[in-house]
């Protein structure tokens, strides 16, 4: 989240040749963000594992008088808002082969191509396991803060480890995936540490107790896991009349004459399935036309069009707006509730194995009476539509003027405020402010599978 960073200064000098760190991350967007800062300044002394503005991983080492001893920046691109990425960087400078003193996998492969390939002197002491402060979620500087996610961050104190030592390949699916026990191939070491295992605890799981605290901001705990993708808004289908904000699950307004568009991650199947999700709406803008609907993934080029033009989204939506607006396809209903007000909760079910949609407000009974769990009868629905396998929905956000809007994926917070009193939840992980109707799941990976 914005501004927040944990931070750690080691009591004793370790390992400074040699160590591992790992990271799993999700990237909220394109901007220039760091992983990890160790150091006292911008550039004295400092070392860095960042993202740069076209989302390349960069590696840097700077030691007095501003001298840059590494610089390493991969030419792959890392631009994925929707998944999991595993980024194991493997040092060990006493190696008389130059490349091998860095060696950079993600997702299990060794990265080979670089933009810039400056590797340390052999038998460089970098700044890893100094006693200088280690910050995880921003540069030495304290600037360039993380705006996604990240979980099971690690470092390996005195040993070069694989990447097999942090996860492994599916045997089904062939992906790179998580593996929930750490067990180095030597020790952990002096320093070694295991942060942000259990959701946001800063206590450290391995078997040493290097323990970090809270630098500034807040930090969220979310069910979003390297081995649960939870759905958030998709920065690479943004219109440039949104901006989103915590870990891409607050849409915000960034126009103040019209409508921006943007879409989820994750899409839920046509005749497969149901979901349920949470919106608080944070701030409503007088006149506000915020609508929350979903929307066709073939129609996705219409709903890149900002609201008003040719081919107008709203036309062809299913959903809400605040003001009051039912959404179906080509057709608006007015009348249904009232206009909402700042900080109320609206819940969505949409039953695709039906072809359902129903609504509910701050807890209340679903709106005309409406039963997600009528199955075929599809009781009460406010749209109801004839499901195609073919087809696929994804969520649809069109934030007006500035206003704010968060959304529960079933993560089980709204932007960094945690659900107040959460309900009873689906069979897959989730968490709600109000009870999920009996059969409906979260946009996750594990949800799209129950």
């Amino acid at each position: 989240m914005a501004n927040t960073y944990l931070t750690r200064t080691p009591s004793s000098v370790s390992n400074r040749q040699i160590f591992t760190l790992s990271f799993w991350v999700k990237i909220s967007n394109t901007q220039t963000a760091s992983l990890m800062g160790v150091g006292v300044g911008e550039t004295e002394y400092e070392f860095s594992v960042k993202f740069s503005n076209n989302n390349s991983l960069a590696l840097s080492a700077f030691a007095e008088n501003n001298n840059q001893i590494m610089s390493l920046s991969t030419t792959a691109l890392y631009r994925d808002v929707s998944g999991w990425y595993n980024f194991v960087i493997a040092f060990d400078t006493t190696q008389a082969t130059a490349a091998d003193r860095v060696k950079i996998y993600v997702n299990g492969v060794l990265q080979t191509s670089f933009a810039g390939t400056t590797y340390p002197p052999q038998n460089t002491n970098l700044q890893i396991n100094n006693n200088t402060p280690h910050r995880i979620g921003c540069h030495a500087g304290v600037n360039q803060f993380w705006q996604g996610s990240m979980s099971y961050v690690a470092l390996v104190d005195g040993t070069q480890e694989l990447p097999t030592i942090f996860g492994e390949t599916d045997s089904v699916t062939g992906q790179w995936k998580i593996k929930t026990d750490i067990t180095p191939s030597v020790a952990w070491g002096t320093n070694g540490f295991l942060i942000l295992k259990n959701g946001n605890s800063l206590t450290d799981e391995s078997t040493n107790t290097n323990n970090f605290t809270l630098g500034g901001g807040t930090l969220t705990n979310t069910l979003d896991c390297p081995d649960n993708v939870f759905s958030t808004m998709n920065d690479l289908s943004r219109s440039n009349m949104v901006d989103l904000a915590n870990g891409n699950t607050q849409v915000i307004g960034g126009s103040a004459e019209n409508n921006g568009s943007i879409f989820s991650t994750l899409s839920m199947p046509d005749a497969s399935g149901k979901y349920y999700f949470e919106v608080k709406f944070d701030s409503i803008i007088s006149s506000d036309y915020t609508p929350i609907a979903i929307l066709k993934t073939s129609d996705v080029d219409y709903g890149r069009l900002e609201n008003g033009g040719p081919g107008d989204p709203r036309n062809r939506v299913i959903g809400m707006a605040p003001s009051g607006i039912i959404y179906n396809g080509s057709s608006a209903t007015t009348g249904v509730f009232p206009a909402l007000s700042n900080g109320d909760i609206v819940s969505f079910a949409y039953d695709m194995d039906n072809g359902a949609y129903y609504m509910s407000i701050n807890g209340a009974a679903y709106l005309t009476s409406g039963d997600p769990t009528s199955g075929a009868s599809r009781t009460g629905a406010l749209v109801t539509w004839t499901p195609n396998s073919s087809d696929d929905y994804g969520i649809w956000a069109s934030p007006y003027n500035a206003s704010i809007a968060s959304i529960n994926f079933g993560n089980g917070t709204f932007g960094t405020t945690a659900v107040s009193s959460a309900g009873t939840a689906g069979s897959t992980p989730g968490v709600f402010e109000y009870d999920v109707p009996s059969g409906y799941e979260p946009l996750s990976t594990k949800g799209l599978n129950a």
